[in-house]
């Protein structure tokens, strides 16, 4: 059958998951002729697994995402049912926003979004094929036989390349929700030279609300008032709805033991490697035998439907046994499942085979973003997405690549170890993999990168004219804490008493009252009577910055010296082989990875210091090998 020719795009990005959106959104506003492409457009956005935004570190690189220009935040607060603050219990660095959403109202958010967009086309079609062309353009092909020709291309097909259902014996070719998946692309890619690999996630079934026992659950509140992801957000209104939890036991476990032949991860009929920070209940009911119980939240989808989600028990074991399993946890007994529980299978890519800006390395124009990239998670997949998008917008505007590095961001941190390290199993984020977690903290997202994402030109006058506004206050108020005197009175004493810290004789500056670990804006609020009235926001980040000054400078100090080797460049045509001193080890990882800079050769595994050490010599030996001009002459 002869294609016909469809148009002509700047960036054409293929699949409208969530790091399809933010690409599609970064590129088209950033002035370039933007298409996205969907197998089906019902699918736009979709949260095949938990309908929920953010979480431990996720809630993280939303934050960011916000802070640079990108839409997950804002979608995410106009679709919330709860809003949960994770972690307050540990210090700053750690604390995490969540929203539990509404799925769909999310989905035709986004979709809409994509729709106004200027610059954009939302498009239903399968991308079969993509060709690159002699004059560095790519041409897609549709399954359709129209073809779209394409300056910079961004694959972000998440769990739909090559897709596999798994249900106990029971499997067959789909993408989530039973969505078509994306067959011909695969080969495609394969065959440019591209080799793809196997990764498996799982979802939990949904159940019908009215056939659950909610007196027998746990209720678990938001918090009040509740707080949003974007910066943009001046007021959520309240919490919608209350989760539930519930436990597991004996007989749930004995059930799934009894029947774990039958699982398809079990059995060997799943290939893909599995998250492993997201297991199945199963493969925790096997590696944590002698637990005697595993929690479950009952989670709402939706306030138009009554399908509750299960976080914490995603399986892939036969439809019968599911219902026997579920009908062991209290509340659950008479529980209808409405959709049963299942693993999928899909295509991905070796992320070190891309650079900073997500494109790979040996394919000038492709990019790739999300789960086709080993990541998990919808926060990552919409963190990769917005790099790549902005990324693509700047090859295509002959502009600088933008990078964010380790100590700048999570998403910095995120990208850093997909390229350098490589995800051998779907990558998660969490806070405990930035060295950096203490200046890269939630709270501050839009101080860190807001900046960036002006300069970028995906953060409006407006906006920006209200940061700067923000960080006014907060020098204004630092600057009234540190010169404020807060005189010795009995109500003092009788504060620092109570809360277990010295008493004083004399006065004392607010900002020596606020060092004291056991003390606080809103302890002190009664003595502190020159305080103005100011948003939240900006009280918490003056707290911070007095009580943690001194690790803060600690670690602004690491960061520094972790600047000075990414500022070392390495050449990308190095062949490390003729280098002498290096063990064989690190020629063959350096040759893979083919880093950028000295730092990003230190973090590779396997690269010793010492290899280091071999590259820093080779280095200064090669700068004074360079011949003499006006611009390396010393005058």
């Amino acid at each position: 059958m002869s294609t016909y020719f469809a148009g002509n795009y700047d960036v054409a990005v293929i699949g409208a998951g969530h790091a399809g959106i933010e690409a599609a959104l970064a590129a088209a506003r950033l002035g370039c002729k933007t298409a996205i492409f969907t197998i089906n457009m019902d699918a736009v956005g979709n949260c095949p697994c938990n309908p929920s935004i953010g979480g431990t570190a996720k809630g993280h690189l939303v934050r960011e995402i916000d802070a640079l220009g990108g839409e997950m935040g804002k979608t995410a607060d106009e679709c919330f049912l709860q809003m949960r603050m994770l972690n307050l219990g540990k210090g700053p660095a750690v604390h995490s926003l969540r929203a539990q959403i509404d799925r769909r109202k999310y989905q035709d958010v986004m979709k809409h979004k994509l729709e106004l967009c200027d610059n954009l086309d939302l498009r239903q079609a399968e991308i079969t094929d993509i060709e690159k062309n002699d004059d560095g353009s790519w041409t897609l092909t549709t399954r359709m036989f129209a073809q779209f020709m394409a300056k910079t291309v961004i694959v972000a097909t998440g769990t739909y390349l090559g897709g596999k259902i798994f249900i106990g014996e029971v499997s067959f070719e789909s993408g989530p929700d039973g969505v078509f998946p994306a067959t011909f692309l695969g080969d495609s890619l394969r065959n440019l030279g591209i080799p793809t690999r196997r990764f498996k996630t799982g979802t939990p079934a949904r159940v019908k609300r009215s056939t659950i026992d909610l007196d027998k659950l746990e209720i678990q509140e938001g918090d009040t008032p509740p707080v949003p992801f974007s910066y943009d957000t001046e007021s959520l209104g309240d919490n919608k709805v209350v989760c539930h939890i519930s436990y597991t036991n004996e007989d749930t476990k004995k059930i799934i033991l009894d029947n774990i032949h039958r699982s398809p991860l079990y059995g060997g009929k799943i290939e893909g490697v599995g998250p492993r920070y997201c297991p199945s209940l199963e493969d925790k009911i096997v590696r944590f035998e002698h637990k005697e119980r595993h929690q479950l939240f009952i989670e709402p989808c939706g306030l138009d439907t009554e399908e509750m989600y299960l976080q914490g028990m995603s399986s892939s074991l036969p439809e019968e046994v599911q219902l026997q399993f579920y009908h062991t946890i209290p509340g659950l007994e008479n529980a209808l499942i409405m959709r049963p529980a299942y693993a999928i299978e899909y295509d991905c890519i070796d992320p070190t085979s891309m650079n900073a800006t997500l494109e790979f390395r040996d394919f000038e124009g492709l990019y790739g973003a999300g789960q086709f990239n080993g990541s998990s998670g919808y926060e990552e997949a919409a963190a990769q997405g917005l790099i790549a998008g902005i990324n693509a917008a700047h090859k295509v505007q002959g502009k600088e690549p933008f990078v964010l590095d380790r100590a700048s961001s999570y998403i910095g941190t995120l990208i850093d170890d997909l390229i350098t390290k490589g995800a051998n199993e779907p990558y998660r984020m969490m806070t405990s993999r930035s060295e950096y977690r203490l200046i890269l903290r939630q709270d501050n997202a839009d101080i860190r990168l807001t900046p960036l994402g002006y300069k970028l030109g995906l953060i409006s006058e407006e906006r920006w004219s209200r940061f700067n506004e923000k960080q006014r206050l907060i020098e204004e108020e630092l600057y009234r804490v540190k010169n404020t005197t807060i005189p010795a009175s009995e109500k003092l004493n009788e504060i620092l008493v109570s809360r277990e810290t010295s008493a004083v004789d004399g006065g004392i500056r607010l900002f020596e009252l606020l060092k004291r670990p056991q003390l606080n804006y809103k302890v002190l609020k009664e003595v502190d009577t020159t305080r103005p009235t100011l948003p939240d926001a900006i009280f918490e980040q003056v707290e911070i910055a007095i009580k943690y000054d001194g690790y803060i400078k600690k670690q602004l100090a690491q960061v520094e010296q972790m600047r000075k080797l990414e500022v070392k460049k390495l050449p990308l045509d190095t062949d490390y082989k003729t280098l002498s001193g290096l063990r064989l080890e690190a020629q063959e990882k350096l040759n893979k990875i083919r880093p950028s800079n000295i730092g990003q050769a230190s973090r590779i595994s396997g690269v010793s210091p010492a290899d280091i050490s071999v590259l820093l010599i080779w280095l200064a030996k090669k700068s004074h090998e360079k011949p003499q001009t006006e611009e390396n002459t010393d005058v």
